[in-house]
């Protein structure tokens, strides 16, 4: 007889400055090539920065710029009798706030520049602006979900 086990739910941990769950999800995704190390440099370079160019809390302006990025629908692509639809559907939460540090850092990414702390820095104010490409990646997804309302029935 097989006993049934609940799968626990894992906790993110936090970071070693701020004790903060947001900035250890950023830093987890800028990671590459397990140099974790360097992803915590750039952040926090980019924090100080944020800093100084803002004269407010970076973390308040981090978690303001992940608000508006945090989209409230997607698109998933649904095969239906031969053709596929682009299929609205409303996301979860923590879901959301894991596509925008996405798109965040994708879109600081591709910034023309060196440093990937001013880069990051600057992609991060003007998420908080609502500007950026982050933003207007968000809007795409959103525009999209709403012409294809049609098709919500799929889902």
């Amino acid at each position: 007889m097989s006993r049934q086990s609940t799968v626990e739910k894992r906790i993110d941990k936090f970071d070693p400055i701020y004790h903060n769950r947001l900035v250890n999800m950023v830093v987890n995704r800028i990671l590459k090539h397990g140099k974790k190390s360097l992803a915590y440099r750039i952040f926090y370079q980019s924090l100080k920065k944020i800093h100084q160019k803002t004269e407010k809390n970076p973390l308040l302006v981090l978690r303001e710029a992940i608000s508006k990025l945090t989209p409230k629908l997607i698109v998933k692509s649904r095969r239906v009798s031969g053709s596929t639809y682009q299929v609205p559907f409303e996301i979860k939460k923590k879901e959301g706030k894991i596509l925008a540090i996405r798109w965040l850092l994708e879109s600081s990414r591709k910034r023309s520049g060196r440093n990937m702390h001013l880069k990051l820095s600057y992609e991060i104010i003007d998420a908080a602006r609502e500007k950026g490409n982050a933003i207007r990646k968000k809007e795409e997804i959103h525009k999209m979900a709403e012409s294809n309302r049609a098709f919500a029935h799929y889902r």
